[in-house]
C-alpha cells in the first residue's frame, strides 16, 4: 500500500463511528499522509491497524482556551513546573500506561516506537509537567505546520495534564499553531474550550493549515 494512499474520508462507517480501513504500517510517511488528511490510528491487542475519521471530530482554538478556577489556582501556587520536548519517550510511556480501571491502553510498543521516530525526525512533541522534580503529567502529539494533533495525555496528580494543556495551548499562540485537533469529543475537553465541528470543517482546516515540513524540537526556544 502506498503511504499516501487512503480511502475517501465519506467511506467511514457510522458504525464504528468513523472507522475508515485496517491493515497497513506506522511508518512516519504512513502516519503523515494520515494526520494531513485527518485521519489517525487506534486499535487495541490483537486487531490490525485501525484507522479512524470520526464525524464531528473535537478541537480546540488556542483563543478559545478555557482555564477552571481549579486550574487557574494551579498555575498561581507555583507548584507545577513544565518543560517542552524534554522527555517524550517518559511521556508516552507513562501515557500507554494501564489505568486505574486496569484497562489496557491502545499505546503498544510498535505505536511507541512510531512515535518516538517522528519525534526524532521534528515532528512529535510533549509537555511535561513536573512537581518537585517529578514528572506528574503531561501529553505529546504532532505538529504539521499549523496544527498539532493531540494524541493522549497523563496525569498522576491533580491538574497536571490540564497545566500540561495550558502550556501547550501558550506555545500554540507563541509558533501560530491555528489548531489543536482533540480528535474525539469530551466533557472534560468541552469544559476547557474545545469543541466540534463536522468533518468536512476539519478538513477544509487541515488544507489551509497543516503542512509536513518538520519545524524541529520546541525545546531549542522553550526551558
Amino acid at each position: 500500500m502506498d503511504p499516501d494512499w487512503f480511502p475517501p474520508l465519506d467511506q467511514a462507517l457510522r458504525e464504528p463511528p468513523g472507522l475508515l480501513a485496517a491493515g497497513g504500517d506506522l511508518r512516519p510517511a504512513r502516519l503523515l499522509a494520515a494526520y494531513e488528511r485527518g485521519i489517525f490510528p487506534w486499535y487495541s491487542a490483537q486487531q490490525p491497524i485501525l484507522w479512524w475519521a470520526p464525524d464531528p471530530r473535537m478541537v480546540l482554538f488556542p483563543e478559545e482556551f478555557k482555564s477552571s478556577r481549579s486550574l487557574k489556582k494551579t498555575l498561581r501556587n507555583g507548584t507545577c513546573q513544565t518543560r517542552v520536548d524534554h522527555a517524550f519517550s517518559d511521556v508516552i510511556r507513562a501515557c500507554a500506561a494501564p489505568r486505574r480501571s486496569g484497562a489496557d491502553t491502545w499505546l503498544n510498543a510498535d505505536m511507541i516506537a512510531s512515535y518516538e521516530e517522528l519525534f526524532s525526525l521534528g515532528f512529535g512533541h510533549s509537555v511535561e509537567t513536573y512537581s518537585a522534580g517529578e514528572l506528574v503529567g503531561g501529553l505529546y502529539g504532532i505538529q504539521l505546520g499549523q496544527v498539532f494533533f493531540g494524541e493522549s495525555m497523563f496525569s498522576h496528580r491533580r491538574d497536571a495534564s490540564k497545566v500540561a494543556l495550558a502550556r501547550l495551548v501558550e506555545e500554540c499562540r507563541g509558533r501560530d499553531i491555528r489548531l489543536i485537533d482533540c480528535q474525539v469529543a469530551s466533557t472534560h475537553l468541552a469544559s476547557l474550550g474545545a469543541r466540534e465541528l463536522p468533518r468536512s470543517g476539519f478538513v477544509a482546516l487541515l488544507r489551509r493549515y497543516a503542512r509536513r515540513a518538520p519545524r524541529g524540537s520546541w525545546a531549542d526556544l522553550s526551558g
